[in-house]
């Protein structure tokens, strides 16, 4: 494992200021940006930062960066293995990491008893161009069952248009899913399901369920959400962290990348979001008993 440790590259006020000019930038409160410049620049001073490791410093940034409005997507995230400096690069790189151990993001499908499905999404929703192929397979698979149970409860987030993809499984006509506005407040992106998807559609009208956690989070909770909203889905399991902002993500030193929240997004049904209030399940329980939880109430709906 790499560590920074000691090392004169790591020099703390360069990458305060690196950060302050970013999050200036780019995230979408122009306010709280401030107010975040302001606080990150005098602890700076105070010598808050004065951290013996890369991992050190951004925990240090990371609980300041949160304190203003507690926005769960800004972060300094430390990564063991140096990442390139190019933009959104260190996300990737490490994403690429879980995709290739987890079966593309489809860890489990099974058919349970009754004809009932389970299909688990995890650990992330990875990238449309590499994860269509994987989720495909598994969608049509479980595309016969009687009752799918969608399992997001270890699922912390990707990419909105792999959460379209897969909706385009699972609802009739393409339909509106989310409008992303930027820190103008302007329209900056609409996410709609896909006209055409490849293989069979489980479809709009058999029971699903979906399962969520207290670490279900961002694309994961998309998911859960835009189904909830369109009634197409009972949510069963614990509420979500609540991370509704889309981010990207700058390398500011060889072992951190600044995550920043560059726009909101407004589902057209409930005209909000999911931001600090998480998902909440339409059937609580604690989520290791949601997989039974949710099997029960499809078993019923079938008999």
């Amino acid at each position: 494992m790499t560590s920074t440790t000691s090392s004169p590259a790591l020099d703390a006020a360069a990458v305060v200021e690196s950060i302050t000019d970013l999050v200036c930038e780019n995230y979408v409160f122009p306010d709280a940006a401030r107010q975040l410049a302001a606080l990150l620049r005098r602890r700076s001073a105070e010598g808050a930062y004065r951290a013996e490791s890369a991992e050190e410093l951004a925990e240090a940034i990371t609980a300041d960066l949160r304190s203003v409005n507690g926005d769960l997507h800004l972060a300094l995230k430390y990564h063991a293995v140096p990442v390139p400096r190019e933009q959104g690069a260190a996300v990737l790189a490490a994403m690429r990491r879980e995709f290739d151990a987890s079966l593309g993001g489809v860890p489990r499908v099974e058919l349970l008893d009754g004809g009932v499905a389970v299909l688990e999404i995890a650990p992330k929703m990875f990238p449309l161009d590499w994860a269509a192929q994987p989720l495909a397979a598994a969608l049509s698979l479980v595309a016969p069952a009687r009752a799918l149970i969608l399992d997001l409860r270890r699922n912390t987030g990707g990419d909105p248009n792999t959460v379209a993809f897969i909706c385009g499984y699972l609802l009739d006509g393409r339909t509106h899913l989310n409008t992303m506005l930027s820190r103008q407040g302007e329209v900056a992106e609409q996410s709609w399901t896909p006209p055409f998807v490849p293989g069979a559609r489980f479809g709009g009208s058999k029971p699903l369920y979906v399962l969520t956690s207290g670490n279900t989070f961002s694309a994961g909770e998309e998911l859960a959400y835009d189904l909830q909203q369109l009634g197409r889905a009972e949510v069963v399991g614990e509420a979500t962290r609540g991370g509704a902002h889309p981010r990207e993500g700058w390398t500011v030193h060889p072992n951190l990348e600044l995550s920043v929240p560059v726009a909101r997004a407004v589902n057209p049904v409930s005209g909000t979001n999911w931001e600090g209030t998480g998902v909440r399940p339409d059937v609580p329980c604690d989520a290791e008993a949601a997989l039974d939880h949710a099997l029960s109430l499809a078993v019923a709906r079938l008999t």
